[in-house]
């Protein structure tokens, strides 16, 4: 028997014994010149146009003043710009019908409004956390079913009918606009409902459906508890908060005076400047 004689021809497995590398393909583009010169070409471009668009913007802020009904500030042209948008999606809705005409109808209405029948300004104070606003409103969706339940079993239920009773509560949040917010809440929740508001002591009175026990009582001042220190996480922590210039207009305007302490008064019932400690102040009922 003769031996097998070695061929100019191996596999890959017969190089990767030999310990050689193995060859690669080389990379052949599949573009031709006139698509790769197309290619650069919009890219360039699209540099270009970026470019030339934020120099327009910064000498737009530079140069040009925005009216004084738009705001002073961000915060104060995003909220007016908002209203803008509002009051047109409203105007298109009484239409009925989307259409160019209806769009830019609703938006010279809406600043014609706005410049022609200016509304109170209202303080934006603070910043907007989005995680804690969602878990605001989960909550206030689990807490109106929950409610729901309560009153439907109180409307069926055999027995006494259930004792209401104004209870007044105090809050620690700061800005009229976050505390208009929580009242909404407290009064969409059923079995709540808030009916004079204290602005210059934060002192809400609110009515509550059933207070028969102790228990219920403590629910309810945990109930505003929980809602306080939420609108303070989402809307204006401590952190960040800071007041704004027409905070307090109102009183200027309509010359508030301070509340004088009564002779014999209690020490809750004098009005503070700064906000108190504890987030809720549990009253009489």
């Amino acid at each position: 028997m003769t031996a097998e004689q070695p061929t100019g021809k191996q596999t890959g497995h017969d190089h990767e014994r030999a310990g050689t590398p193995k060859r690669r393909a080389p990379v052949v583009s599949t573009k031709g010149p006139v698509l790769s010169l197309v290619i650069n070409t919009w890219r360039v471009s699209l540099l270009f146009i970026f470019w030339h668009f934020v120099s327009a913007l910064v000498w737009l802020r530079n140069h040009i003043r925005l009216p004084a009904w738009l705001g002073g500030d961000g915060r104060e042209v995003g909220v007016r710009l908002w209203t803008i948008a509002w009051l047109a999606f409203v105007w298109v809705l009484l239409w009925g019908t989307v259409s160019w005409a209806n769009v830019i109808g609703g938006v010279v209405l809406a600043i014609a409004v706005l410049t022609l029948l200016p509304l109170p300004r209202v303080p934006v104070e603070g910043r907007i956390h989005p995680l804690s606003v969602a878990q605001l409103l989960f909550r206030l969706v689990f807490d109106f079913f929950k409610s729901s339940l309560q009153i439907g079993w109180m409307a069926i239920r055999p027995g006494r009918p259930p004792l209401g009773a104004v209870v007044r509560v105090r809050v620690a949040i700061k800005s009229d606009m976050v505390l208009t917010l929580a009242v909404d809440y407290l009064n969409l929740v059923p079995g709540t409902m808030v009916l004079e508001i204290d602005h210059r002591r934060r002192m809400l009175y609110v009515h509550v459906f059933d207070v028969r026990s102790e228990k219920k009582v403590r629910a309810f001042y945990d109930q505003v508890a929980y809602v306080e220190r939420m609108f303070i996480k989402a809307f204006e922590r401590d952190s960040e908060w800071h007041p704004s210039p027409y905070h307090g207009i109102d009183e200027d305007f309509h010359h508030v005076r301070p509340i004088q302490p009564v002779d014999g008064a209690q020490s809750a019932d004098i009005p503070t400047t700064t906000p108190p400690a504890s987030h809720s102040d549990r009253g009489e009922k």
